[in-house]
């Protein structure tokens, strides 16, 4: 479970609007970003994403988490590298 704020998140608050925004796309059939080698929840699958820096998002309208469908979980940018752009 996270221990710490992941870099680029400025408060809890935002890690837990971004942690259910995350949950709530896996709910509606996003691919999980990692591989788990047991059925999982979605909170706590969004949880452990964003622990190992697999989640994609930034401040905007949108407001959260970006879900980008071409994007190889193995490649993609951190949080904290997408938050600096």
């Amino acid at each position: 479970m996270i221990q710490s704020i992941p870099e680029g998140v400025d408060s809890k608050f935002r890690l837990v609007l971004l942690l259910a925004r995350r949950a709530e796309q896996l709910m509606r059939g996003a691919r999980p970003k990692i591989d788990a080698d047991r059925p999982m929840k979605p909170t706590r699958l969004a949880a452990l994403e964003f622990d190992h820096d697999r989640v994609r998002w930034d401040y905007g309208q949108e407001g959260g988490v970006l879900e980008d469908s071409s994007a190889d979980p193995e490649v993609g940018a951190t949080a904290a590298e997408e938050a600096r752009v």
